[in-house]
């Protein structure tokens, strides 16, 4: 069983930056594809995006795209998304999730994912 905990959520002007990181309690934290996904109010949830188990493969939503940057860390077990230019579009709860079984071209189905954390605010205003 995967725990993820999601932070680094908060309130930002439009156009700021925030980074939102995610810890993950399992060892073979390594073998997991690992996914950012973001539901606003009376929305669907979203994939934003993707980071495959190697990290040498990512994906991004397009909404994001050139905006955002996924990483991981397999000394600390984590999984970073910087987020630059935000605009009050992004304002949604973004989760952090995990799998063992998805090829990347699923990275951005939410059913594909195993795991998920309980979920960071991110509000950003205009």
């Amino acid at each position: 069983q995967v725990q993820l905990v999601e932070s680094g959520g908060g309130l930002v002007q439009a156009g700021g930056s925030l980074r939102l990181s995610c810890a993950a309690s399992e060892r073979t934290f390594s073998t997991y594809v690992m996914g950012w996904f973001r539901q606003a109010p009376g929305k669907e949830r979203e994939f934003v995006a993707a980071i495959s188990s190697s990290g040498s493969t990512t994906r991004y939503a397009d909404s994001v795209k050139g905006r955002s940057t996924i990483s991981r860390d397999y000394a600390k077990n984590t999984v970073d998304l910087q987020m630059n230019s935000l605009k009050p579009e992004d304002t949604a709860v973004y989760y952090c999730a995990a799998t063992r079984s998805s090829t990347s071209a699923s990275y951005s189905i939410p059913a594909r994912y195993d795991y998920w954390g309980q979920g960071t605010q991110v509000t950003v205003s205009s």
